[in-house]
This record gives C-alpha cells, sequence and structure tokens, in this order.
C-alpha cells in the first residue's frame, strides 16, 4: 500500500492557484499559508515539504 503525503493535496493547490492567477504569488498567498500549516504539523512525514518555511508570514498579516 502507497504511503499518502499528507500534504501533498496543499501542494497541488498552490500550484492551480498560480496557473489561475498567471503566477501572482500575492494572489495565493492563503494557499501557502495553508501549505506551511501542513508543514508545520507534517513535516517529518511529508516529501513535498522540503525546503518550505514553516515560520509565521508577518507580512501576510500586514
Amino acid at each position: 500500500m502507497p504511503v499518502v503525503d499528507p500534504c501533498k493535496v496543499f501542494a497541488c493547490k498552490i500550484q492551480a492557484c498560480l496557473k489561475e492567477h498567471k503566477f501572482q504569488e500575492s494572489a495565493c498567498q492563503y494557499a501557502i499559508e495553508d501549505m506551511r500549516e501542513c508543514c508545520r504539523k507534517w513535516k517529518e512525514k511529508s516529501y513535498v515539504c522540503g525546503g518550505i518555511d514553516t515560520a509565521k508570514e508577518d507580512k501576510i498579516k500586514q
């Protein structure tokens, strides 16, 4: 039975959002933050979390 990555769905949502918004990262901050939250919880079990900064983004709240 293959292991399912718990954060892969969030990585896919980021890609879909970026494509939909012509790769404007600012339009996809909600999806990026969702991915960060998942990686905070599952970093040790998720291969898609490699390279994801799990620190809180103060810029989003400004």
